[in-house]
């Protein structure tokens, strides 16, 4: 059991019966639990060789910036859809109920750069995938994806298949 497990607040039946709510905040309120979540974050790491960590907003920022300045790395974010002020990419993306796009600064990324994936939390994977996509579709190389959580019942590690995967904590449920 990663120590950053400790800081987590599980909360049950949130937002509906049957689910347990994997609470982060309590993580970033916490100086020791924050340093820890980014320490074993960037060790999930390794040597992979990389040119740049990609946060997925908003919580794949909270990681992934403290990651790429400890590391001496570029940031690059990728946000929902009209939130950018240069010229984007984007790409759409089905959620459970509904859809999504997200987008990221075409000039940010170059063909053959080597990027790291950043997020809090791996559910069902379609957010990273889209992220993936849209991020190869530019020519990048998606070398690891790294994340804080993972709820293995929702089997979104399926969807990052060919993709080195990390996360700190996994958790067996929804």
């Amino acid at each position: 059991m990663s120590k950053v497990e400790e800081y987590i607040i599980s909360i049950p039946d949130y937002p509906k019966p049957g689910i347990i709510f994997r609470d982060i905040t309590s993580v970033l309120r916490d100086a020791d639990g924050l340093r820890l979540a980014v320490d074993e974050m960037t060790q999930c790491i390794g040597d992979t060789q990389f040119d740049a960590i990609v946060g997925l907003e908003s919580r794949g920022f909270l990681f992934g910036m403290p990651m790429a300045y400890n590391l001496h790395k570029a940031f690059i974010p990728v946000r929902k859809r009209g939130k950018l002020p240069r010229e984007t990419a984007h790409i759409s993306y089905d959620l459970e109920y509904g859809s999504a796009e997200i987008e990221v600064h075409k000039e940010d990324i170059t063909p053959g750069m080597r990027v790291v994936v950043v997020d809090d939390l791996i559910a069902t994977g379609g957010t990273l995938e889209a992220a993936i996509k849209l991020l190869e579709g530019l020519g990048a190389k998606v070398v690891k994806v790294v994340c804080l959580l993972e709820l293995k019942g929702l089997h979104g590690r399926d969807r990052l298949a060919g993709y080195p995967t990390e996360t700190v904590i996994a958790y067996e449920g929804k």
